[in-house]
């Protein structure tokens, strides 16, 4: 019988994930040109609840040891910021990495004159980075990756922790309510219900236990409401779905206008959005 004790065990179980939904659609979300178009409306949600998960956030590092004025963070996957945001608040200097110019753009916006020197910008793929060339291993007191497609891979998880020398933490989803247009679309395009099961997350955790570290888990219920206009919708789904099925944009457009024209409101595609993250924090010293 298999020891689910042990890294293997927890690393072949991840790679399994490659014969499901659940890999098609991380396929979906993992490339440039998708969150360059998403950049527009990403995380346009209410700023005082942004800001209430990113103190909570920061309060748990904090009670962990690993916040402190003047320490280095590499933020993974950073999107619009608001994560590299609270840390630089905190007195971090964070380099701040994602592939997607759009989003780094929307975070370049947002950066007050006041934390100029502490967020750097890098434009670089994570599955691709030389972290020997840039000089990257053991250098970060900690190492975050939030909701990253760039660590869906064991591969991709251990290359990030050979970045730090103190702590780690990474957010994933738990659990996730399939997005009911993408959902109506999947089934249209491929031929079958979408049977997405995005818990990587859980992947990583139990990694973290056989390997003898004990990370602080938290869980947070997420729900809001997203509208997109419907030109803005067009394009974001035909990015996904170009990367999911080998079909010509033509085809998948002639697919993707005509649902998502039947279901506007006003020039507006909306939608409810619902699920469980979980967050993981540990030290390199396994407390």
């Amino acid at each position: 019988m298999d020891n689910i004790f042990t890294t293997d065990f927890w690393i072949h179980e991840w790679e399994k994930v490659k014969s499901d939904d659940t890999y098609a659609v991380h396929k979906g979300f993992s490339t440039p040109e998708y969150w360059d178009k998403a950049a527009a409306t990403y995380n346009r949600g209410k700023k005082e609840k942004q800001r209430r998960k990113v103190k909570k956030t920061l309060a748990r590092f904090r009670e962990a040891g690993l916040l402190s004025k003047d320490m280095t963070v590499l933020d993974i996957g950073c999107g619009t910021g608001e994560l590299a945001l609270g840390l630089a608040e905190s007195g971090a200097t964070v380099t701040a990495l994602d592939f997607s110019t759009a989003m780094l753009d929307r975070l370049d916006q947002a950066v007050p004159s006041h934390l100029r020197d502490r967020i750097l910008l890098c434009c670089e793929d994570w599955y691709e980075v030389d972290i020997d060339k840039y000089g990257w291993k053991n250098r970060f007191d900690l190492v975050t990756g939030f909701m990253a497609p760039a660590l869906s891979t064991s591969r991709s998880f251990f290359k990030m922790m050979a970045c730090g020398r103190n702590g780690f933490a990474v957010r994933g989803w738990a659990d996730k309510k399939p997005d009911p247009v993408m959902a109506a679309l999947w089934e249209k395009i491929m031929d079958r219900p979408l049977d997405d099961r995005p818990q990587s997350i859980l992947y990583k955790i139990n990694l973290l236990f056989a390997m003898k570290y004990f990370p602080d888990i938290w869980f947070d219920k997420m729900e809001w409401d997203q509208t997109t206009s419907l030109d803005r919708e067009i394009e974001n789904q035909t990015a996904f779905f170009q990367k999911v099925r080998d079909l010509p944009e033509t085809k998948l457009r002639q697919i993707i206008e005509p649902y998502l024209t039947g279901i506007q409101k006003n020039g507006r595609i909306g939608r409810k959005q619902q699920g469980l993250t979980a967050t993981a924090v540990w030290s390199k010293n396994r407390w």
